[in-house]
């Protein structure tokens, strides 16, 4: 939690929406920022760090077992469920007086290599418990005598924000609409589709499908023949 006593702005967040008009996802957070010193404030040199704080939330059976590959057994989680680092970002905060309000943006992935985005994707609904770490540099002044100074802000100021998974879902479906990815090694992918013109498949869904419905039936989808 934020010291009251030390000198420095204080951060809380209004809002966290997604944005439409991006090249790519990317969330906005509307931050307030108070600075009770007394000081001008010329600029603020802003760096954040935001972290997934999942053991704040309730899971249902569903997101339990979506959840396995990152933490493990729901008996576990005590031990396994851990903060996550979600994104680092920063931003130019411009001058004020007292208090401001300003955009930080969140440049989010759908990536399922990232952690952050295997976390979400589990979700059904609810919210997400998120905290936003701060730090930087806060340039003040000119005074009344002239002159500026640079200090540093607290390594504790911090704030907390309940992140609907609506929101993240909207961002999503913004850019990646009824879609997703996940990354493969050149020689996979090489593979896969050679495994593809095989079968005469139309697709890479058609294809995932096909395999899919081998394995699952305890038939081999042929992996061998791939390196044929």
């Amino acid at each position: 939690m934020n010291r009251p006593d030390a000198p420095g702005p204080e951060f809380s967040v209004r809002d966290i929406v997604a944005e439409p008009y991006t090249a790519t996802p990317r969330l906005t957070a509307r931050l307030r920022i108070e600075d009770r010193t007394g000081e001008r404030v010329h600029a603020i040199v802003l760096r954040c760090q935001v972290r997934i704080e999942p053991r704040r939330r309730a899971y249902d059976r569903a997101e339990q077992e979506a959840l396995r590959g990152l933490f493990g057994e729901p008996a576990r989680w005590a031990d396994t469920m851990r903060p996550l680092l979600w994104m680092q970002c920063d931003t130019t905060v411009q001058g004020f007086t007292g208090s401001t309000e300003t955009d930080l943006a969140l440049p989010c992935s759908y990536d399922f290599d990232v952690v952050g985005s295997r976390y979400l994707h589990a979700l059904g609904g609810g919210a997400v418990p998120v905290r936003l770490l701060f730090s930087g540099t806060v340039f003040t002044g000119p005074g009344d005598r002239g002159g500026f100074g640079v200090r540093q802000i607290p390594w504790d100021r911090e704030a907390g924000y309940q992140l609907p998974v609506g929101v993240w879902r909207q961002m999503i479906s913004l850019h990646f609409p009824h879609t997703g990815w996940i990354r493969m090694d050149h020689d996979v992918l090489a593979e896969f589709a050679a495994f593809r013109e095989r079968r005469g498949l139309i697709s890479w869904d058609e294809t995932v499908r096909t395999l899919l419905s081998e394995t699952s039936d305890g038939t081999a989808a042929e992996p061998s023949e791939v390196n044929r």
